[in-house]
């Protein structure tokens, strides 16, 4: 299994950035911009019934667009999304050439964007450290748990009501780092690319320590050892 895995990375690794490049282009203009749209805004038509995200937008980098793309939303916790898992239709090479695609034709700076962002931020010295586990269980129970549970399974009390319409993502699955969980809590979906506000920005009401140490108490308490 390890040498089969191992010759199907070589192979993408081989295929040149050109040939990538147009590969996945090709596929998501036959798959993927219905919902997404030609330039990856998602401006189209279907997001009045679906909400596709932007993907000139999006906090995932080329590796989790390619996770995404390959297991869908649902694996990554997603309760809502219409974003199914195309691993049974295109093979590992196609896959990764749409993730490269995107990445380089929508949203090349993602990475830098993110780093920015985030150095940007409070820096947390040693001596509150200590106290960031407590102050994100407070907040989030506060909070978080609302909609996304006090596991943090996406269960919460507006995840059953019907008149909000809300489904909150399981964050057990998540695929997004403590840097990107950081980001996306504070200035919110919309931000990055999501067209329903479920997730709003947490920034006018925290400060950088308070978000950072509900990220934290997330990652200690529920995050899956295979997500992280």
């Amino acid at each position: 299994m390890r040498y089969l895995i191992s010759l199907s990375l070589l192979s993408c690794l081989l295929f040149s950035s050109d040939a990538r490049f147009e590969l996945g282009k090709k596929i998501y203009e036959a798959t993927c911009i219905s919902c997404h749209g030609v330039d990856g805004t998602a401006k189209t038509d279907i997001k009045l019934i679906v909400k596709p995200r932007a993907l000139s937008k999006t906090i995932l980098t080329q590796e989790q667009s390619y996770q995404t793309i390959k297991k869908g939303t649902h694996y990554w916790g997603a309760s809502a999304d219409m974003m199914p898992s195309f691993e049974s239709i295109y093979e590992e090479k196609e896959l990764r050439s749409v993730a490269y695609y995107i990445s380089k034709a929508f949203n090349i700076d993602v990475e830098k964007k993110i780093n920015k962002l985030y150095s940007q931020s409070e820096v947390i010295p040693e001596a509150k450290k200590l106290k960031m586990l407590k102050r994100g269980k407070k907040i989030y129970k506060r909070n978080c748990s609302w909609c996304h549970g006090l596991k943090a399974k996406g269960d919460g009390e507006a995840s059953r009501n019907p008149e909000l319409s809300i489904f909150p993502y399981d964050l057990t699955k998540t695929m997004l780092n403590e840097k990107q969980m950081f980001l996306y809590t504070k200035y919110g979906g919309q931000y990055w690319g999501t067209h329903k506000d479920d997730m709003p920005s947490w920034s006018k009401k925290y400060d950088d320590f308070t978000i950072k140490s509900v990220v934290k108490y997330i990652e200690e308490n529920f995050r899956s050892q295979d997500n992280k």
